[in-house]
């Protein structure tokens, strides 16, 4: 008796081992003949990315967002972001194969691009004007004054260099009348303005604050003279597009999620950016984010008007420039993803 129970128990246990094992496969080939792919658990691993950021600013602070807010692993991205100061340096790191996308401004990739580096490509953007301002010791009270004067910039080609040549054209000035000094990232260009290394420097918020703060002044104020440019960018390769389309949609996903927490939600973008810039100052803090949001792209779009001034920059050394077509250097691809697929519209049908 007691052996025909075990052989019963033992025969019920392998039916019902091989009824599972039959359920089991029924779901697989379901999964696999439908789109009903959620019946099977998902357990992918995150896509690895490496992005470079080249300025410590309000503007390119999307990444902080995006990895504080958790909006990375939302979209299954394990994004690492390197900073490398200045356009140049970022465009010589990506050459380099360092990194598949950046945040940076245009000036350096555009450059190479006339020099034959044909396989960047410009993506989104965050901002599409400069609002530098070239910040002096009280002496200095003109622009005129600047003449003879060390100036400092993060390096030659890089925003602020721009912003500084431009600017000082406009107040009828010729650059070549400047001492340019290549002093690093904006945290360090202001240090060395506080030290009495340079006379001058050009500054964006919350750096040009912080000097007002420590009694300089605006010699010349840049935001209100609104110089077109691709300020800051998101920037790949064309191979990387080619080789990891999807990868790269996920992380502009992400980006659009940013830019709508940037936009709407002043509180936890201040927490960020002060955190990232060590800097408790809120009355330093609130007036960055004013004067900087504004000038910020909401839904990331790339406007013409700046990739047109940095060949027309260009072309004034390199003649090939002027062949170079804005949509050249331009895949607008993931925007319009963005838009057609209802994305942004939904992602800012209310505001926080």
């Amino acid at each position: 008796m007691k052996t025909s129970l075990r052989c019963w128990l033992l025969g019920l246990g392998l039916w019902v081992s091989g009824f599972r094992f039959w359920v089991i496969g029924l779901f697989i080939l379901i999964g696999l003949t439908s789109n009903t792919y959620y019946l099977i658990p998902k357990s992918e691993a995150a896509e690895r990315l490496v992005g470079i950021h080249s300025a410590r600013v309000l503007s390119q602070s999307m990444p902080w967002i995006a990895q504080e807010a958790g909006l990375f692993k939302k979209h299954n991205l394990d994004f690492r972001l390197v900073y490398i100061a200045s356009s140049p340096s970022v465009t010589a790191a990506m050459l380099g194969g360092d990194a598949e996308l950046a945040l940076t401004g245009g000036e350096g990739m555009i450059r190479a691009f006339v020099q034959g580096a044909t396989d960047f490509v410009f993506i989104g953007a965050v901002k599409n004007v400069l609002t530098h301002s070239i910040l002096a010791k009280p002496e200095i009270k003109r622009p005129e004054d600047l003449k003879g004067k060390k100036v400092g910039v993060n390096r030659i080609g890089s925003n602020p260099h721009y912003f500084a040549v431009q600017a000082l054209r406009r107040s009828g000035i010729d650059p070549k009348d400047v001492n340019f000094i290549q002093s690093g990232g904006a945290p360090e260009t202001l240090a060395a303005l506080v030290s009495g290394a340079l006379d001058a420097a050009t500054l964006t918020t919350p750096m040009d604050l912080l000097a007002i703060e420590r009694g300089f002044h605006s010699v010349i104020y840049g935001p209100d003279l609104r110089i077109p440019y691709i300020a800051t960018a998101f920037v790949s390769l064309r191979p990387i597009i080619m080789k990891r389309p999807h990868i790269v949609a996920q992380f502009m996903r992400a980006m659009a999620e940013a830019a709508k927490v940037m936009h709407t939600d002043r509180e936890f973008t201040l927490k960020v950016v002060g955190k990232q810039l060590r800097l408790d100052n809120r009355k330093i803090l609130d007036s960055a984010y004013n004067l900087e949001v504004k000038n910020l792209e909401p839904r990331l779009e790339i406007r013409p008007e700046g990739f047109r001034a940095i060949l027309e920059e260009v072309s004034k050394v390199d003649p090939r420039a002027k062949k170079v077509m804005v949509e050249d250097l331009v895949d607008r691809r993931y925007l319009e993803e963005l838009e057609k697929s209802g994305f942004l519209d939904k992602l800012w049908e209310s505001k926080k």
